[in-house]
């Protein structure tokens, strides 16, 4: 029965044990950068950036393209008009009756060497049922029967001088890619900077849970050596009421700090993507000392241009501005354009009027030359430089409120290593006060009133060397950051 017991404990000791889930800072970085949402919506905007400069780049390529189409029209096209389709049809007929008008004034002469005329009318009706044929035939060949037309052509269009436009083009969607890089580093430093606040406020959190808890078993003692000497009757009930209220504030400061602690660690888990009531543990959360270093960064006034995302996206945006001047000049400017394909209908005029399809290829250069536009351009080229100096004047800006960030950051690290020290000396003191007031009081010789003091110091002392600890973390962290060193 005891071996099933032992079994038991221990189980739930390694499923408790397993549960806690022990993180650190590493780790929360690392999963805070893999599950936040606006890191993914960076990433997508990266790979949209890396679409739109692909799209450029075919800006140079020659295009191809097909068109088909049908049309029906209420009347037909027509070559001839209706009295030349009347005279052809008509050619033997109205030829004969000219030649027999001419052949009256020439009856005699005919009659002489014909013998008659019977022979020459009848050789003149043979004619014109033959020219009559002919004529009919010319007009059947020109008819079109162009109500239903049917076409389609594959067209082949190289740019070859746009007046710096695809150049233009390009240079824009290479910088609004380098943009969207700049903006995902921003937000990855600026993910890592709410990590490190989130993770040292749930450290600095616990460290004073185990100081409100360490500080409640000092009072709860003194509480009961009160009680003892009130029932010797060497304290009096005041003394004892004193240290009862001194306990339920300790009471309360538990509470309040373990709620401040729970709430913490739902921001956290929060952060790093996971359930906010998952039970977490971190790495730097028992250790008896937060382990502080003290930085000097070295650097020189202007070094964090290079890093800083947030001054390169403006610059970006400086430089995006000019490309697209350059691509309103460009209309400005002559284009030129190298065309070709194959262009097929039905009917065809290519072998005459024929009810079939027929094309042929065709190439041909076309340029176009802008000559009034009445200013239309010019004003869009002013705006553009207009727009260009206003970002041109917020980078500026930026730029020195960032020396200032980092001058500022930097005075805040050496502030936070000097109230370390100073925080380590008066938790060193309070220790001594506190002992040597323990000692007076179990000698008798000092009051449980001088106790609780000495207490009390002990506690401001405490908790100021925790908060000393966690801002030397905070003010590293708010230099990298300011740098644009934040890893």
């Amino acid at each position: 029965m005891k071996r099933l017991i032992g079994l038991i404990l221990l189980s739930s000791v390694v499923y408790t044990v397993e549960a806690q889930r022990v993180l650190s800072l590493d780790s929360c970085r690392a999963m805070a950068l893999r599950n936040n949402k606006q890191m993914s919506v960076q990433r997508v905007k990266q790979e949209v950036a890396k679409n739109i400069r692909k799209s450029a780049r075919t800006k140079y390529l020659p295009h191809v393209s097909a068109a088909g189409g049908y049309l029906y029209t209420s009347k037909e096209i027509s070559l001839l008009s209706d009295e030349s389709k009347e005279t052809l049809s008509n050619l033997g007929t109205n030829g004969v009756k000219q030649m027999q008008t001419g052949l009256a004034s020439a009856m005699p002469v005919l009659s002489a060497l014909f013998g008659g005329t019977a022979p020459v009318t009848s050789m003149m009706s043979g004619m014109a049922g033959t020219l009559n044929q002919i004529g009919q035939g010319i007009v059947d060949e020109l008819h079109t029967d162009t109500r239903h037309m049917f076409g389609g052509a594959v067209l082949v269009t190289q740019p070859i001088f746009m007046g710096g436009a695809i150049i233009a083009l390009n240079k824009m969607a290479d910088l609004g890619e380098e943009l969207a890089a700049n903006s995902a580093e921003a937000r990855r430093q600026e993910t890592l900077y709410q990590i490190d606040q989130a993770y040292w406020q749930v450290v600095s959190l616990r460290h004073k849970q185990r100081l409100a808890e360490g500080f409640l078993g000092l009072v709860k003692k003194l509480d009961g050596d009160v009680q003892k000497m009130i029932r010797e009757g060497v304290a009096t009930r005041s003394e004892g009421l004193s240290v009862s209220v001194k306990v339920n504030e300790a009471e309360m400061a538990v509470m309040k700090v373990n709620d401040g602690l729970t709430l913490s660690k739902m921001l956290l888990c929060q952060l790093c993507g996971l359930p906010v009531d998952e039970q977490i543990t971190l790495a730097d959360e028992e250790t008896e000392q937060i382990v502080t270093v003290s930085i000097t960064e070295n650097f020189r006034k202007g070094d964090f241009l290079e890093y800083r995302p947030e001054l390169k996206m403006l610059q970006n945006v400086v430089d995006i501005s000019h490309q697209s001047t350059n691509l309103l000049k460009a209309a400005n400017l002559p284009q030129v354009l190298l065309v070709g394909g194959y262009s097929a209908s039905n009917p065809n005029v290519y072998n005459g009027f024929q009810r079939k399809f027929s094309g042929a290829w065709n190439i041909a250069v076309m340029m176009r030359v802008p000559i009034w536009n009445w200013g239309d351009v010019a004003y869009k080229v002013r705006a553009a430089k207009g727009a260009t100096a206003i970002a041109t004047l917020e980078l500026e800006e930026a730029r020195e409120k960032m020396e200032l960030q980092v001058s500022q950051s930097n005075f805040r690290v050496n502030e936070a290593n000097k109230k370390l020290e100073m925080a380590k000396a008066s938790q060193q003191k309070a220790e001594e006060n506190l002992r040597t007031a323990n000692l007076g009081f179990q000698e008798g010789v000092i009051s449980s009133t001088t106790v609780m003091e000495a207490q009390t110091a002990w506690l401001q002392a405490q908790s100021q060397l925790i908060d000393a600890e966690i801002d030397v973390q905070l003010s590293r962290v708010n230099l990298q950051k300011s740098l644009g060193t934040l890893r």
